[in-house]
Order: C-alpha cells, then structure tokens, then sequence
C-alpha cells in the first residue's frame, strides 16, 4: 500500500502543472516562482542541515571497522588499513572509497538457511547486486545534473561537452540516446523492484522509501519524453533558464506543457531533498563512523561534556566504595575483603 500511495501522489503532482498551466494560464508561475522557490528551499534546507550535523559534538571515536586494528607486531597482525584506519591520511582513502566506489556497499554479504542433514546451516555469500543498482542509479543521475549545466552557463563549459560526447558514444537514434539516461531508469528500476519483489525489504518500506524512487522515475520519462518524443524547442528554453540565472526573467509561449511538468517535478524534488533520507548525500561526509581515524586504542581521548570537577573513578576505588552491598547481592569482587564491613574487619 505505501509503494501505491505515492505512485499516486507523483501522478497527481504530474496532473498539477498539465492542468494548470494552460487551463489557468499560470506559465509565469510554473516557470518562474515554483522552480525559484523551490531552489531556495533546497539551499536554505541543505546548508542548514549540514552546519547542525557539523555542530554536532562527536565525543567519542565511533568509527565502523571489519578489520584489523594496528597491533604491537605489525608482522604478526597486519593491520587493514582501509577498514580500520588509525590515521587520518588511512581515513581520508576509506572515505574517498566510500563516496567514489560505494566500498560499504560492495562488501555486502547475504545471508541464507540451509536445511542441513543434522541441523540448519547458515550461509553467507556475496551479493553484489545491490551495490551495481546503487552505483548506476547515483553515477547516472550524477552525469545528468552535469549535463543540465548548459541550460544554465554559457558558454558552455567544455567540460560539460565532452561529458555529453561520452554519454552518447554508441551515437542509438536520432537525436542520440544517452547512456546515462537509460543507466538512471534502469537503476531506478532495479531499486524501486528490491522493494517491492522480497518480502523483508518491502516489510521495512516507508511511504518516504517509495516516494522519492517513484518521483526520480517520473522525472527521468518526463526528460526522455521531452528529448525523444515531444521535441520540445530548447532555445526557447535555454531562454528561460538564462532568465532564472540572470534575473531576467521571461516565458517563451513556444515551450510546451511537458516541460512544465518536468520542471515542477524537479522542484518537487529540491523541496523534498534537505527534508528526506536523500540527505544521505551530504551525510556521509560528516558521519562519524566513516570519518573518524579509529586510534581509540592509541591516544586517550577525553570527551569535551566531562565536567573538570569529577575525578576518575576506578573499579578498584567503586569496590571498595560499594563492596559491602555488592558483597550480600551476591555480585563477585575482585578483592574479597571490600565485602566485609569495616566493624568485622
């Protein structure tokens, strides 16, 4: 039911513009204030997110390790340096891996219960699949907003052309498909049908799951539709984009409705980015379980709440602090005699 209600909610948001703009004559709005208000949004959300997450005080060296820590005997015990990182150049490669790569991700195992001839038996074995639907779905959608860049700038920055010679290579029909373009509805696919196909996934899924993967979907048919079948004129619409760049603001009536309705998906998106778990994208760069060097064991890290005043207290002082009542709960000293009161002493 929640994959449902938000395929119905994005069909409603396509409904809003295809509706709006020529039976209510709204273009200037469609065109104009929803996609700058909705970039305002998103900017204010975004840093606004970052700076508190920045603020956040990290006390403690929390990081997530699935390897060796660097012991006394490097020869004995060779440290992992990527999946337990003691220095900050060590953690700066982990991250590096884990924004360009998905390295997490890549390392991900599945689980399975056999029936064994005595017992069940648990299995673990590689699952590589999600992390290529991750990968292409995030590096397409990636390659896309870079495209976009030439609505935006002119000139055209030459990176942006060799990026959109790359993308159409293999030169598929007229005007050329992009790769890119199949890569993100493929991956959004692939995604949207985890969630939906195995039971456990679909068991965990969230209204806020399905919605942003229905909503990414509906804008990249609604662009292929554009380039490959409404043809819709794009100097009118650099037009139009330069005019939001410069503050110059102006409509060409030559623009035709479809265009609307991808821009105000777009700006549906913006809205909804800082407020949603896509603020994993930023995230992270500042969770501390990636961006930490874990050297717990190798420097003595004091946390910044601990108030001056109180001193450190041992377990050796503790027991014989509170020995007696540990003593007749029946808890095990270390020292017996932190038992005894002090008038049977």
């Amino acid at each position: 039911m929640n994959a449902l209600y938000s395929l119905l909610f994005v069909f409603l948001l396509v409904l809003i513009p295809l509706f709006g703009v020529d039976a209510a004559h709204l273009r200037t709005f469609f065109g104009v204030c929803i996609p700058t208000t909705a970039f305002i949004i998103f900017v204010v959300g975004f840093v606004y997110k970052v700076i508190t997450w920045g603020r956040s005080a990290v006390p403690f060296r929390i990081p997530t390790t699935g390897g060796q820590f660097q012991s006394f005997d490097p020869q004995l015990f060779k440290q992992n340096k990527l999946d337990c990182p003691q220095t900050g150049a060590q953690t700066f490669f982990r991250m590096v891996l884990e924004v360009f790569a998905f390295r997490s991700l890549f390392r991900n195992t599945a689980v399975s219960l056999y029936e064994g001839k005595d017992y069940p038996v648990v299995a673990y074995k590689s699952s590589k699949w999600l992390w290529l639907f991750a990968i292409t779905f995030h590096y397409s959608f990636f390659i896309i907003a870079l495209r976009h860049l030439r609505l935006f700038l002119e000139p055209i920055p030459f990176f942006v052309k060799g990026l959109e010679f790359v993308d159409g290579l293999l030169q598929i029909g007229a005007p050329v498909m992009y790769l890119a373009d199949v890569g993100l509805v493929v991956g959004v696919l692939l995604l949207l049908g985890r969630r939906l196909v195995l039971p456990r996934i679909n068991y965990i899924s969230y209204v806020s799951d399905f919605f942003p993967l229905f909503l990414i979907l509906a804008i990249a048919l609604s662009g292929i539709y554009m380039r490959y079948y409404a043809k819709v004129d794009i100097i009118a619409i650099k037009e139009l984009t330069m005019g939001l760049v410069t503050f110059h603001y102006v409509v060409p009536e030559t623009i035709s409705v479809s265009f609307f309705v991808h821009v105000f998906l777009v700006s549906t998106l913006m809205v909804y980015f800082p407020f949603s778990k896509l603020m994993h994208m930023p995230g992270v760069f500042l969770s501390p379980t990636r961006n930490l060097p874990n050297d717990s064991r190798a420097k003595h890290h004091v946390n910044p709440w601990n108030d001056p005043n109180i001193k450190a207290h041992a377990y050796a002082d503790y027991e014989k602090e509170f020995g007696v009542p540990m003593a007749e709960a029946g808890l095990p000293l270390d020292n017996p005699e932190n038992g005894i009161p002090k008038d049977e002493a």
